[in-house]
């Protein structure tokens, strides 16, 4: 109780000092460039799209959809300042922009997580995000990480290139334009969707382009490869709930990478990639010079290939600018998780039998009438980020909010977490911040691999009477959010906070910022017109009568 008092003292402190536009460095973008370094300005703002000749409203960064490939070399200082233009009431009008797959070590409160590490920018404000990406290097990317508000577009790449990269002898070409962006698109704004259990996308987007069914022939994406040459394509699954089967007709791939690790190479002719995770796969120009169909086929009911939907273009130099006529969709040597091998330093950590790990957790997830629960909990955001919670005092699981989904565990230990496929809505893409992990057992798979297991970022759970078991070390003190990334089931309760060592939080991250100390008063003085969607429940009862309740 004292501390909650201690709590509610400060945030009537907080919630009546002014608002503060943060003061953060300003850098000059280039408007005439797609690709971004890792210091400059990232504008988040409205504007109309049609990326799949459907045209609305959407929420984007720097105005495109994907957004701005943010590049940087590995070792380089990243200062992203994040600057919110946002103005369309029927959407969210703040955000927090999440850095998918960097570690945060030492910067926990850069994370971009709104209310376990930070509170939401507010409408005309700004925050810099400054960042090490320690020793990093891979195909990584950025999200928002506020309520839904991904599915309205803020999606983008950020690749960390390494200039002693081992695997660079398998590859001629890697730059901006062999990243490959796979994402779903709805006709119809999350705020209003996220009220409605059980929900479809419209069309499947590579590198920002698509059809719908029914809809016209819009323009595809092509990928331009010159015969004789060997690509890294870094494929990114910037998905809010589908997760796809990616393919190029009449080529083989040949993977190097997972989720920023590199691994030893494997040949495979298709692949599955759920949502939030990554793979660079090398593809060897060597098929006649024509037109090739890159396919991506979603999980998603009523989606296929009529039409050119889920579909992409590979065109050789050379090659008519027409449309493909392949038709390779029969898969024989199928990317299988557990063929994965970590190439650097390989082998989980700690005692290599199960169970065995200093902290073993089990994590059981239900769901009843679309609402997710973790051991019984389900996950609502406090109205106090975690971080703001720890560095106020709270140090115990009982004392940190919301109740029976904080997880505080010791300083560098090592944790060996379980996880049981849920039979509803899977398979689930489990994504835990702040940490790669291995993965000891991939769903599906009997076996346990402790010697040289893929160790990754996102798992699939897997499907009915399957788990995954996944291992790591608590080395980064702070709150880390563990959850599916399927946004609808991620803001239907599916997440635990993994709170690490919260004693040690305040020296191991050092000096704060005091922008983000501005950031939670800001936001908590927004009335619901500056929030926006405040007639977003009343929208969704006009599409579905399957809705959860209104919260």
């Amino acid at each position: 109780m004292l501390f909650l008092n201690v709590i509610l003292m400060l945030w009537l402190h907080l919630a009546h000092a002014a608002s503060i536009i943060s003061r953060s460095n300003s850098y000059p973008l280039n408007s005439r460039s797609t690709t971004l370094g890792p210091k400059t300005n990232l504008i988040i703002s409205n504007k109309v799209i049609s990326p799949d000749g459907f045209t609305r409203s959407a929420t984007l960064a720097g105005g495109t959809f994907p957004g701005p490939i943010i590049a940087a070399k590995k070792g380089e200082h990243f200062a992203i300042n994040v600057v919110n233009r946002l103005t369309d009431g029927e959407m969210l009008k703040s955000t927090a922009v999440h850095w998918h797959g960097i570690r945060q070590n030492g910067t926990n409160y850069a994370d971009g997580v709104s209310f376990v590490t930070q509170c939401p920018i507010a409408q005309n404000h700004s925050f810099l995000h400054s960042f090490e990406a320690r020793g990093q290097a891979g195909t990584f990317w950025y999200h928002s990480h506020y309520a839904t508000q991904q599915c309205d577009g803020l999606r983008g790449a950020l690749i960390i290139y390494d200039p002693e990269d081992p695997l660079s002898h398998l590859y001629d070409v890697d730059d901006e334009t062999t990243v490959i962006t796979l994402a779903d698109w709805y006709h119809v704004v999350s705020p209003v969707l996220s009220h409605i259990i059980g929900t479809n996308a419209n069309s499947t987007l590579i590198n920002g382009l698509g059809r719908y069914q029914g809809g016209p022939q819009s323009e595809l994406a092509v990928v331009s490869v010159e015969y004789g040459k060997r690509y890294r394509l870094r494929l990114i699954a910037m998905s809010c709930d589908p997760n796809f089967i990616f393919s190029i007709d009449n080529h083989n791939l040949t993977v190097i990478e997972a989720d920023g690790e590199l691994t030893q190479p494997l040949l495979v002719d298709s692949l599955q990639i759920l949502a939030g995770q990554r793979y660079s796969v090398v593809l060897v120009a060597n098929q006649p010079v024509d037109n090739y169909w890159i396919r991506a086929l979603p999980n998603t009911l009523g989606l296929n290939f009529d039409n050119g939907q889920s579909s992409a273009i590979l065109r050789y130099n050379g090659a008519p600018v027409a449309e493909p006529t392949t038709n390779q969709t029969k898969s024989t040597m199928p990317l299988i998780e557990n063929n994965l091998h970590a190439l650097i330093n390989p082998g989980a950590p700690g005692i290599p039998e199960y169970g065995k790990a200093d902290i073993n957790l089990k994590l059981v997830v239900n769901n009843t009438a679309g609402i997710y629960s973790v051991n019984g909990a389900t996950y609502k955001p406090p109205t106090v980020p975690v971080l703001l919670q720890i560095l106020s005092g709270a140090q115990q699981a009982t004392d940190l909010l919301p109740p029976a989904s904080v997880y505080v565990l010791g300083a560098n230990k090592v944790v060996e977490l379980t996880m049981p496929a849920v039979t509803v809505g899977g398979p689930h893409p489990i994504h835990l911040h702040g940490h790669s992990f291995d993965v000891v057992q991939s769903a599906g798979n009997s076996s346990f691999n402790y010697i040289n297991p893929v160790r990754r970022d996102v798992v699939s759970s897997g499907l009915q009477n399957q788990q995954m078991v996944i291992r790591w070390v608590t080395d980064n003190s702070g709150p880390w959010f563990l959850h599916c990334h399927i946004d609808w089931h991620l803001e239907a309760g599916f997440a635990v906070v993994m709170a690490e060592s919260p004693s040690d939080t305040q020296k191991h991250l050092g000096h704060i910022p005091n922008a983000w100390d501005e950031l939670c008063p800001t936001f908590n003085s927004l009335t619901p017109a500056q929030i926006g969607a405040e007639n977003s429940y009343q929208e969704a009862q006009n599409i579905s009568t399957l809705l959860f309740p209104n919260a």
